[in-house]
């Protein structure tokens, strides 16, 4: 009988929900279950009153004004509202936007489709560390320019762009600013003032809250942005999204974000040296391992690994209940490499053996030694049937060699 631990180490794509914010939640599905839109009675009322409180603690978690939050169903929701929206109502200004190729499929896949619909959209490169450059952000804006829009954090290698910078390039120059902050909210520096953000998008569920509920920021003032819907049917949300709201979920978010927020530093620095002890540990033991990312500019709950000679998802195979992942959730149905290793300058052989590791809030350094002991053991034991190990081993040059990790 298979009696393999289970440990969760896949915080980038989702985390569990912290038991006081199901706590926060709980009344709201029963005692409180009214709609925040009746207007009439004492049920409405209490809805109501919930959603604003959460709505001012948001806000204030990243230095907006209540009247600046829109909530959705998710971070994608609110990419596609910001991309969209923006891009539809600023069109006889321009319909040039600029993007990079590593953001999230949220934001690139409307990207594309508004150029199906003939607007322009210039992708940014990056480097090998998956950094933008400033210089060529400055060069690529136009006048016609309506909309830059560059994620804090990266979700599959943990980069995190200047987002300072770029909003004051953006400023500068008379374009609207966008960012996908889903992985970074609660855990980096967000004021969407002092960093010029004209909207920000994130997601409850990646920062211990409950999935289906996100917001998007969208600045009031200096400037203030309109954006035109994209869902319809009832003008919720002052109009920009329409649908009854999820109360319980709002709950939940602010709960998390305000308790991220009161150890933000604390936890940084204790899930830091958690990811820093799993780098350490699988690099002294073994060759032929390759770091994808920006080694000093990075989510804190991040380390992205490229296991050279073997195929990523059959080293996830070899390490039963232990849950990582082998690109972003939502591309890993695809059998092609990560397109974000891959515009970092990664061959496909060896973006196809990479592997991130998402360090969590609940996760010990017990728990990561096993993991490390788990992963070496399983890269050994899987490159024994490589012949292309041995002849890198023997110093031969396999530059050439298009080498396959089965």
């Amino acid at each position: 009988m298979d009696t393999h631990r289970l440990v969760y180490l896949d915080h980038q794509a989702t985390t569990p929900v912290d038991p006081t914010v199901l706590e926060a939640m709980l009344p709201y599905f029963g005692q409180h279950f009214g709609n925040a839109a009746s207007k009439g009675h004492d049920f409405g009322w209490a809805a109501e009153k919930a959603v604003d409180q959460a709505r001012e603690s948001l806000a204030a978690g990243i230095g907006a004004r209540a009247r600046e939050i829109v909530f959705t169903s998710g971070a994608t929701e609110a990419d596609n509202l910001a991309v969209l929206g923006a891009a539809r109502m600023y069109q006889t200004k321009g319909q040039h936007l600029i993007s990079c190729a590593t953001e999230h499929k949220a934001v690139l896949d409307p990207m594309q489709a508004l150029q199906a619909q003939g607007y322009e959209v210039t992708f940014l490169g990056v480097d090998a560390q998956g950094r933008i450059d400033l210089d060529e952000l400055r060069a690529a804006i136009r006048p016609d320019t309506v909309l830059v829009s560059i994620m804090h954090g990266n979700n599959e290698v943990g980069n995190l762009h200047p987002i300072a910078e770029i909003g004051a390039i953006c400023r500068e120059h008379g374009a609207l600013f966008h960012t996908d902050a889903t992985q970074t909210l609660g855990k980096e520096e967000i004021d969407v003032d002092a960093m010029n953000i004209d909207l920000l998008s994130a997601s409850a569920h990646k920062l211990y809250g409950p999935k289906g509920i996100g917001m998007l920021y969208v600045r009031r003032r200096n400037p203030r942005v309109r954006l035109e819907a994209i869902m319809f049917g009832g003008g919720h949300e002052r109009g920009l999204r329409s649908g009854t709201l999820n109360v319980p979920g709002i709950v939940g978010f602010a709960k998390a974000l305000e308790l991220c927020l009161a150890d933000r530093a604390g936890q940084q620095q204790r899930i830091g040296a958690l990811r820093d002890r799993l780098q350490k540990s699988i690099l002294e033991r073994l060759d032929f391992v390759e770091f994808n990312g920006d080694p000093e500019h990075r989510l804190a709950c991040n380390l992205n690994l490229s296991f050279a000679f073997i195929e990523g998802e059959s080293l996830i195979m070899g390490i039963p209940g232990i849950a990582v992942s082998s690109g972003s959730a939502c591309t890993s149905a695809s059998l092609e490499p990560s397109y974000v290793l891959r515009a970092m300058g990664v061959g496909d052989e060896l973006a196809h053996s990479s592997i991130r590791f998402g360090i969590g809030r609940f996760n010990s350094e017990e728990e990561i030694d096993y993991v490390a002991d788990a992963v070496v053991a399983a890269v050994k034991r899987l490159r024994e049937m490589s012949p292309l190990y041995e002849m890198a081993l023997e110093g031969i040059d396999l530059s050439s060699v298009q080498w396959q990790g089965h």
